[in-house]
């Protein structure tokens, strides 16, 4: 099970990561042509491609079994870790934890909760 946890927060660091550079580049370029809920529409299947080929690096590095109580954990810790991240970026760029929250209520905030699932999803698949 300790696998599961070192492949956990190595998925996520990995994907936080990928996700930043991807994030930046939708801000200063994409939303202003596009506007905030089509730019996120966007940039989630590209993470979640990105996602993909995350994984399975960590997993051949990291071997974690295929079954459903060491993927799971895997999964779970993976989420909490992006969560967190994606929390404390946001808060470092001064977005309060409300607003942070409210955002979730409207159409980009559904499209970015859709990628977070379909990221934890992939940690159970790849």
């Amino acid at each position: 099970m300790e696998n599961s946890w070192k492949a956990g927060l190595s998925y996520a660091l990995g994907v936080f990561a990928v996700g930043f550079l991807f994030g930046t580049v939708r801000v200063l370029l994409v939303e202003p042509a596009l506007g905030t809920a089509a730019a996120v529409a966007v940039e989630v299947p590209l993470m979640l491609g990105v996602s993909w080929l995350v994984a399975k690096v960590v997993l051949r590095r990291i071997p974690v079994e295929r079954l459903l109580a060491p993927r799971l954990a895997m999964a779970t810790v993976a989420l909490l870790v992006l969560v967190l991240l994606e929390t404390g970026l946001g808060l470092a760029f001064g977005t309060s934890l409300q607003a942070q929250v409210e955002a979730y209520l409207t159409l980009r905030g559904l499209l970015t909760l859709i990628g977070q699932l379909g990221f934890a999803l992939i940690a159970l698949l790849a």
